[in-house]
């Protein structure tokens, strides 16, 4: 689902499939737009607007969608996925506004429940008639 399929949803809806309220939404919008507006190099347009570039980040940060995923949703390279929700993590660190868990952090202080949800197969006995 891209973000112009969005518009269609009340608040409360939007909320539920994009993680955050409209406000904050566009709040982050702005701190992405600006951040790109600073860069002294511009480079190749990116091909997703950058409403579709935080929603698909957002998307990737609150459901843990693998990239592959992503980019099928998209239309986009995997490695271009990868870049962009870096770029964006990074404008909004930037900006000192929002704090993002970083990955490499220690969580020594947090407790937590680990989850084993891998899939094996359960061997049956054969039917023999």
């Amino acid at each position: 689902m891209k973000y112009e399929n969005l518009i269609r949803f009340d608040e409360i809806e939007f909320k539920r499939l994009v993680g955050v309220s409209r406000p904050l939404f566009s709040k982050m919008l702005l701190i992405l737009e600006d951040s790109e507006r600073a860069k002294k190099k511009s480079g190749r347009p990116h091909s997703l607007s950058f409403e579709n570039q935080l929603f698909m980040t957002l998307n990737y940060l609150r459901s843990y969608r693998t990239q592959i995923e992503l980019s099928a949703d998209f239309g986009l390279a995997e490695s271009n996925v990868n870049r962009t929700i870096k770029k964006v993590e990074n404008a909004l660190i930037r900006s000192r506004v929002f704090a993002l868990h970083k990955r490499n952090q220690s969580i020594a202080d947090q407790d937590f429940v680990i989850i084993d949800v891998t899939e094996s197969p359960i061997e049956r006995p054969k039917k023999t008639d």
